[in-house]
């Protein structure tokens, strides 16, 4: 995609896809610190040395292994601030075993998550309706991008429930660490992250609409000359668009991207399709973010159940009916939702959605077990062994599968 923007002269450009400016700030994320540079790579950068873990980010894939492995080291402890890791990411099975696992697993969250559940301890926290929150910046536009705003508290948090601001610098202070988090002073933070804008807190508290910091936006900013009249370019090793890649040459991948069959699909895997003829993809519901709001009754009224969309061809070849509870399976496993017909679908594909577990009360409606074959957890579907080579990341979008009318018997019984 992004060689398609410069493909069409469109990145940087009026009308295309333009870098905004920013407000300045003061960085908080501690990377300049001396301990930080010390940190070794993060698990997973052996095999894929540009993948997440080049940024310090860790795969769930990878997260598991260390823990049920001791690969490259062993995993003994995690604190979670709200990810519902086994919805969100596949191989849930795996990932409840390596959360049983942990020595401690304390987690931070709004509700009661399959994932919190495995927690030892579980902290509840402030919603961004009961907390303060600092925004330099919205994105989407020019005149967005310049508007900074300390979000105000609409209402005070009920019971013990605490900002996950609160919880990591106080945290931190206890560990012997509060010189690098402020000794748990949030303000000081807010106050050391404006300082380079000079826009202070108290500005922001007297305008809760935010302040505008003016800014101007240059475009193809790449085409600027330097002192010796040299393009300023881009942040490569060429100091230009890589069509060719020398990186990723470096590192054993092709210098330039083509396409690679999926490794479970009808043409690389012929031998699967008499048991899962079909294509299954999937795509997040409008309604919901995530694996989130489904207890919400004004938004679960729209949405009471997943569903699989089909064309009305190959439902009626296997016949099922629009509404029906199907049963997809996988050669990695299954799940069940209700049929939707989509006649401009492809008759060999169907489209399931991911982050369905939550119950909602008002309704009737039971929580649904994320781990059984019966449930309604897209993930189980997904082959997590089969990863990208660069990311790590599973294939969420490109299997093979089978659509069969379920026993309703079962989905009476919420089996």
């Amino acid at each position: 995609m992004a060689m398609l923007y410069a493909l069409t002269g469109s990145f940087d450009a009026a009308g295309g896809n333009v870098l905004f400016p920013s407000v300045a700030a003061g960085s908080i994320t501690g990377e300049d610190l001396p301990a930080a540079k010390r940190l070794a790579p993060a698990i997973g950068f052996a095999e894929r040395p540009l993948g997440p873990a080049r940024w310090h980010h860790v795969s769930t894939g990878d997260f598991y292994r260390a823990v049920l492995e001791g690969v490259p080291y062993p995993v003994r402890g995690l604190i979670g601030f709200g990810s519902n890791l086994l919805l969100a990411q596949g191989d849930p099975v795996r990932g409840r075993a390596a959360l049983a696992a942990l020595d401690f697993y304390a987690h931070a969250d709004l509700f009661m998550t399959p994932t919190a559940a495995l927690a030892d301890i579980v902290l509840p926290v402030a919603s961004c309706f009961e907390r303060e929150a600092l925004k330099l910046g919205f994105e989407i536009s020019a005149a967005a991008q310049s508007r900074v705003q300390l979000r105000q508290t609409i209402v005070a948090p009920p019971g013990e429930a605490r900002s996950d601001t609160d919880v990591v610098l106080g945290l931190a202070t206890r560990l012997g660490l509060g010189e690098q988090f402020w000794n748990g002073d949030v303000d000081a933070a807010y106050r050391q992250q404006l300082a380079p804008s000079g826009i202070t807190l108290d500005q922001l508290r007297a305008e809760p609409a935010g302040v505008t910091k003016p800014l101007t936006t240059r475009h193809v900013k790449h085409a600027a000359r330097d002192d010796r009249g040299n393009p300023r370019g881009f942040p490569t090793p060429s100091r230009k668009i890589e069509f060719w890649s020398e990186t990723f040459l470096d590192h054993g991948y092709s210098a330039m991207p083509d396409f690679v069959e999926p490794p479970i699909g009808p043409v690389a895997r012929p031998d699967l399709a008499a048991s899962f003829p079909l294509i299954l993809t999937c795509a997040k519901p409008s309604l919901f973010c995530q694996t989130q709001h489904r207890a919400l009754t004004s938004l679960r009224k729209r949405a009471l159940h997943p569903e699989i969309e089909l064309n009305p061809a190959t439902a009626a070849a296997r016949g099922i009916k629009d509404g029906d509870w199907v049963d997809v399976r996988t050669p990695a496993g299954g799940m069940r939702a209700r049929a939707r017909f989509r006649e401009k679908l492809d008759p060999r594909v169907v489209v399931g959605e991911h982050g369905w577990w939550q119950g909602c009360d008002e309704l009737g409606i039971a929580d649904s077990n994320p781990f059984h074959p019966h449930g309604t957890n897209f993930n189980l579907t997904v082959d997590a062994t089969v990863r990208d080579p660069v990311s790590g990341t599973p294939s969420h979008r490109s299997n093979v599968c089978e659509v069969r009318p379920a026993d309703q018997d079962a989905v009476d019984r919420n089996v």
